[in-house]
């Protein structure tokens, strides 16, 4: 089986571990709660599932929550692109929207979506998401990309096509680029290149997910992967609100993070996303990390800040979206 390509977009939203305690746990709740679910804690990775110091690293500014710090990382290691890799891929992307006026992009684009919920045993615990949870998931995807309240618009729009449910303990925690990773893509990838197709389940590392960048040819391993507590509902504090799959889909949809690169260089190749030196953690709205003009773009989808931070796409973005849909996915 062939390897999958090496052009992962890094997560942007801090996770906790997959058996990290629940942020509440209310002493009686409706039947539908969340709460009445077992607790996270009730099923945790299987031995050979659990991350190793190498798959994993402390962010700087861990939270204390519920009996002590617990390592908080924005995206395995390993993802992301190379600096070299990069390079190669602008100046693709540089030759082909080369020509392509603002008439030329789509300005009304329906996105097919397929959610695959991959879990142990089929219960929450094990990363059996509810359909009220992905419901909600949908409806942040399209106010975020509606755009609105200092947010710019964006043509596209997000249409959940069908609910895959698996399960298969050997998905259930994968880990970023692992033979599971691989296996289970090729098997449950639905759609062409415009179908977006979403792996949720609990992750066998402590990050909240990840994505592919998109390119010319469809590639089995094209999707985003998600934590499943991350979506709205979920049990990972500060960041249960559904961002993280809003900045995954940025990524899929060739957007890099607003700190790419820090200070120096091209940045995240966008004109109107101030420079900043590196991502920000919960919501330090001020900060000005650069000489640059322009304070950090903290408020943006895809910088590292919570869920409740998270506001914003600039025209700039949305224009290298557009572009990007229409040379890579169109």
């Amino acid at each position: 089986m062939p390897a999958l390509p090496a052009l992962f977009a890094a997560t942007c939203a801090a996770a906790l571990l997959a058996a990290a305690p629940p942020a509440s746990a209310p002493t009686s709740a409706p039947p539908s709660a969340p709460s009445a679910v077992p607790p996270a804690t009730a099923a945790a990775p299987p031995p050979d599932c659990v991350p190793s110091a190498a798959d994993a690293r402390p962010y700087p500014g861990e939270l204390d929550l519920v009996g002590g710090l617990i390592p908080q990382i924005r995206h395995p290691l390993r993802a992301g692109l190379t600096r070299v890799q990069r390079i190669l891929r602008e100046r693709e992307f540089a030759r082909l929207v080369r020509g392509l006026t603002d008439d030329l992009l789509p300005r009304a684009v329906t996105v097919p979506v397929v959610v695959h919920v991959v879990s142990a045993d089929g219960r929450r615990a094990t990363g059996a998401v509810s359909d009220e949870m992905i419901d909600k998931q949908m409806d942040v995807l399209n106010r975020a990309y509606r755009g609105g309240s200092g947010s710019a618009a964006s043509p596209f729009r997000f249409v959940l096509r069908d609910v895959n449910r698996v399960v298969r303990p050997e998905w259930a925690y994968i880990t970023y680029g692992s033979r599971a990773e691989r296996q289970m893509k090729y098997a449950l990838r639905r759609g062409d290149a415009r179908t977006l197709n979403l792996y949720v389940s609990r992750l066998g590392t402590p990050a909240a997910g990840w994505a592919t960048f998109p390119s010319r040819s469809v590639d089995p391993g094209d999707g985003v992967v998600l934590h499943a507590e991350t979506l709205p509902g979920g049990e990972v504090r500060g960041y249960n609100e559904g961002d993280t799959a809003v900045h995954e889909v940025g990524h899929w949809l060739n957007l890099y993070h607003t700190f790419e690169q820090g200070c120096a260089g091209e940045g995240d190749h966008v004109a109107d996303t101030p420079a900043e030196a590196e991502p920000a953690a919960g919501c330090p709205v001020g900060r000005d990390t650069c000489a640059a003009a322009g304070r950090d773009p903290v408020r943006n989808y895809l910088d590292y800040g919570h869920d409740g931070c998270m506001v914003e796409f600039t025209p700039g973005q949305v224009r290298r979206m557009r572009q990007a849909w229409a040379v890579y996915r169109g």
